[in-house]
């Protein structure tokens, strides 16, 4: 299983911080599976032009193709302005309108304001149910007040970081095996 962890943004430190914690708690519990943190702050990605994500060259290519290639995505999204990151936007432009059938993708928030908690849900997932993604229903959103420096201090949101990633899981091995149910009921 391929598993891509995604940091949107190409500024602040919060939401890697949490995605590297993210990380760890996979590579703790589900080790066999390849896990791949992309931080768009270490690369050059063109804005998108409309061309098929494989035309692309250099970090756009890799960055995508990675994407395409897995089975679940986590998605890291700090809350600019009341909205996400063009940097998302960006990717998402970068992909087909199917990129994510067949995947899985979770959600990490990081805000200043307990008043951005509806972001993910008034703007992220109507995107990623229009690409085909199955959603993770529930989303870990961590406000400012919750880290130290470059630690998470909060338990709980260590526990819901956690959880997201069993419920990852959990939610690619019941795709998995819904998909290849249905492809048993073919006999090509």
């Amino acid at each position: 299983m391929k598993i891509v962890v995604l940091s949107s943004s190409i500024v602040g430190t919060k939401t890697k911080i949490a995605l590297e914690k993210t990380v760890q708690f996979f590579e703790e519990k589900y080790a066999a599976y390849e896990v791949t943190l992309i931080d768009l702050a270490q690369y050059d990605l063109p804005f998108s032009d409309g061309r098929n994500y494989f035309e692309y060259e250099g970090d756009a290519k890799y960055v995508t193709e990675t994407i395409m290639a897995a089975d679940a995505l986590v998605i890291g999204m700090p809350v600019f302005q009341a909205s996400m990151p063009a940097t998302l936007k960006n990717i998402f432009d970068m992909l087909p309108v199917n990129a994510f059938l067949n995947k899985v993708v979770s959600i990490i928030v990081t805000a200043g304001s307990p008043k951005h908690y509806l972001i993910a849900e008034q703007q992220l997932k109507p995107i990623l149910a229009y690409m085909k993604a199955t959603i993770v229903p529930t989303y870990v959103f961590i406000e400012e007040k919750d880290f130290l420096r470059t630690d998470i201090v909060n338990d709980d949101i260590l526990f819901r970081l956690e959880r997201l990633v069993e419920d990852t899981v959990h939610h690619v091995e019941a795709t998995q095996f819904l998909i290849e149910k249905q492809d048993a009921m073919y006999d090509f």
